[in-house]
């Protein structure tokens, strides 16, 4: 569908805020979003809040989406070395759709070996991370380069869903 999200989180240990507000925004946009998470029925964030999976990570077609989003959070970082994790990432890439992360996430797209020549930020805890693996750390809010949008945290969440549904309807309007 050419409206769909696929919003990534762990299964523990999201950050709320990178999490809801985005998908908040996402769906009063008219957006599809479909909630992916490894092993887990149920994700918990950092602050309490719960979140339905609708899908395992291992079970994700990425056809089925324009744009896949990472919800960083310390829990982010179990995917920085997850081998279906970065694929996912990799793929949603050279198929041209809407590749986002915040916070720590970011590192999860270092990783996949899409940001290289980028501009990007994230957290300052991994902009030296993101860095080593080529990509132009800014330090803003938030970075657009091309299909990858990159956030710092929490306080950017809206403003970085805002990014994500605006490149998505470009790629509609694209393809019509």
């Amino acid at each position: 569908m050419p409206n769909s999200i696929l919003m990534i989180i762990a299964p523990v240990n999201f950050r709320d805020e990178e999490f809801f507000e985005p998908k908040a925004v996402f769906e009063q946009s008219g957006m599809n979003v479909t909630v992916a998470s490894k092993g887990v029925q149920k994700a918990k964030g950092k602050l309490g809040g719960e979140a339905d999976i609708n899908k395992d990570i291992t079970a994700v077609n990425i056809d089925e989406y324009t744009a896949i989003v990472f919800a960083g959070g310390p829990g982010a970082e179990e995917y920085f070395e997850d081998s279906t994790v970065l694929n996912l990432a990799k793929e949603a890439y050279e198929k041209g759709k809407v590749v986002a992360a915040i916070c720590i996430a970011p590192s999860i797209l270092a990783n996949a070996g899409i940001l290289s020549e980028k501009k990007a930020t994230c957290f300052s805890s991994e902009a030296s991370s993101i860095e080593a693996q080529g990509a132009k750390y800014t330090g803003a809010d938030v970075e657009v380069d091309g299909k990858i949008i990159t956030a710092n945290g929490p306080k950017a969440a809206t403003k970085f869903a805002e990014k994500i549904v605006k490149a998505v309807k470009e790629i509609i309007k694209e393809g019509q």
